[in-house]
């Protein structure tokens, strides 16, 4: 590990500049859980291309936590874009 100084926070609106500084492009898969993640999902969106927006909900109390909270704004967008979102109570079979 290179010893420096933190020179960005990777969250929020800096997500999808990191990801076009090192990738000189959108990507077609993102995955996210919380309201810190909303505009590097956006950023995925490409105009007729099929791409993958996924959102973890972290809803299972009894096999993981239950922290939906952080992710209220994440879960009106993925309703209002079509972002699919995975619940972990509902969707995962196993956890850990």
């Amino acid at each position: 590990m290179v010893d420096q100084p933190l020179d960005y926070l990777d969250d929020g609106a800096q997500k999808p500049v990191r990801i076009w500084n090192r990738t000189g492009r959108r990507p077609l898969f993102a995955a996210g859980n919380s309201n810190g993640d909303v505009d590097m999902l956006t950023f995925t969106r490409h105009p007729g291309k099929p791409c993958l927006r996924l959102l973890v909900k972290h809803d299972d109390a009894i096999r993981e936590f239950d922290y939906v909270a952080g992710s209220e704004q994440a879960l009106k967008e993925a309703e209002s874009q079509g972002w699919t979102v995975a619940g972990i109570r509902d969707d995962w079979l196993t956890v850990f």
